[in-house]
Protein backbone atom coordinates (compact mmCIF):
# COMPACT_ATOMS: atom_id res chain seq x y z
CA UNK A 1 0.00 0.00 0.00
CA UNK A 2 1.28 3.48 -0.75
CA UNK A 3 2.23 5.61 2.23
CA UNK A 4 -0.32 8.26 1.23
CA UNK A 5 -3.10 5.76 1.83
CA UNK A 6 -1.78 5.04 5.34
CA UNK A 7 -1.75 8.76 6.08
CA UNK A 8 -5.33 9.10 4.83
CA UNK A 9 -6.46 6.16 6.97
CA UNK A 10 -4.68 7.62 10.01
CA UNK A 11 -6.40 10.99 9.53
CA UNK A 12 -9.77 9.25 9.15
CA UNK A 13 -9.28 7.12 12.28
CA UNK A 14 -8.39 10.16 14.39
CA UNK A 15 -10.26 12.94 12.57
CA UNK A 16 -13.74 11.48 12.18
CA UNK A 17 -14.29 10.69 15.89
CA UNK A 18 -12.85 14.10 16.80
CA UNK A 19 -15.23 15.93 14.47
CA UNK A 20 -18.19 13.87 15.71
CA UNK A 21 -17.26 14.67 19.32
CA UNK A 22 -16.97 18.40 18.62
CA UNK A 23 -20.34 18.53 16.85
CA UNK A 24 -21.96 16.55 19.68
CA UNK A 25 -20.54 19.00 22.25
CA UNK A 26 -21.85 22.01 20.30
CA UNK A 27 -25.33 20.52 20.07
CA UNK A 28 -25.27 19.66 23.76
CA UNK A 29 -24.19 23.17 24.76
CA UNK A 30 -26.85 24.78 22.56
CA UNK A 31 -29.54 22.58 24.14
CA UNK A 32 -28.37 23.52 27.63
CA UNK A 33 -28.42 27.23 26.78
CA UNK A 34 -31.96 26.87 25.40
CA UNK A 35 -33.05 25.08 28.61
CA UNK A 36 -31.54 27.84 30.75
CA UNK A 37 -33.30 30.55 28.72
CA UNK A 38 -36.63 28.72 28.98
CA UNK A 39 -36.20 28.23 32.71
CA UNK A 40 -35.32 31.89 33.18
CA UNK A 41 -38.32 33.00 31.11
CA UNK A 42 -40.65 30.89 33.28
CA UNK A 43 -39.30 32.17 36.57
CA UNK A 44 -41.31 34.83 38.45
CA UNK A 45 -38.21 37.00 38.75
CA UNK A 46 -38.27 37.62 35.00
CA UNK A 47 -41.73 39.20 35.11
CA UNK A 48 -41.95 42.96 35.13
CA UNK A 49 -39.27 45.42 34.15
CA UNK A 50 -35.58 45.02 33.72
CA UNK A 51 -33.30 46.23 36.49
CA UNK A 52 -32.59 49.94 36.13
CA UNK A 53 -35.39 50.56 33.65
CA UNK A 54 -37.28 52.91 35.98
CA UNK A 55 -36.39 55.24 38.82
CA UNK A 56 -36.62 53.97 42.37
CA UNK A 57 -39.58 54.97 44.54
CA UNK A 58 -38.50 57.25 47.39
CA UNK A 59 -41.80 56.98 49.21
Amino acid sequence: MPSGLFALMDMAIVGVPTIVFVVWQLVSINREIARDKAKKADSPESAGHAVGEHRLDDG
